[in-house]
């Protein structure tokens, strides 16, 4: 898709969208998110909408609560089962710690990390499209890693 910042502004203009939802999962995998309205949609944009971290469960102590949702651009999708007007979009977003790092504790991350992992590894391989693919295992391969998995 490649979508821009500017892009997505007009588009929420022009289609009417009056709520987006800045979507990330808790250590559970339960669907958390943070709406705001097509006014704050620059700020949320730039990365500076903030939240509690410290109401999601796994996420932070009540000292280290602040947290920055961080949007994938890729992931704006204005959602259809809402009215044609004032219609509602939602964005994935990253979840970052006030010093710019990314939250250890964040699924988003986790997997980003595990897949390079797995593409340093040679687990998985990217197609002309870039798209990712596992690649097919033996069986000393599926060994390996249960033994490195100590099972």
């Amino acid at each position: 898709m490649g979508y821009t910042k500017q892009k997505i502004l007009n588009m929420a203009e022009t289609e009417d969208v009056e709520f987006i939802r800045l979507q990330f999962t808790d250590l559970f995998g339960t669907l958390k998110n943070v709406a705001i309205t097509k006014s704050q949609l620059a700020k949320a944009l730039d990365n500076k909408i903030m939240f509690d971290g410290s109401s999601i469960e796994g996420f932070a102590r009540i000292e280290e609560s602040d947290m920055y949702l961080y949007p994938d651009y890729d992931t704006f999708e204005i959602l259809p089962f809402r009215p044609h007007q004032g219609k509602v979009a939602r964005m994935i977003c990253d979840v970052y710690k006030p010093d710019g790092t990314q939250l250890e504790n964040d699924p988003r991350y986790i997997l980003k990390k595990v897949l390079k992992e797995a593409e340093d590894a040679k687990w998985l391989k990217k197609d002309e499209l870039g798209e990712v693919a596992w690649l097919p295992a033996d069986v000393e391969l599926i060994e390996k890693i249960g033994t490195e998995l100590g099972e």
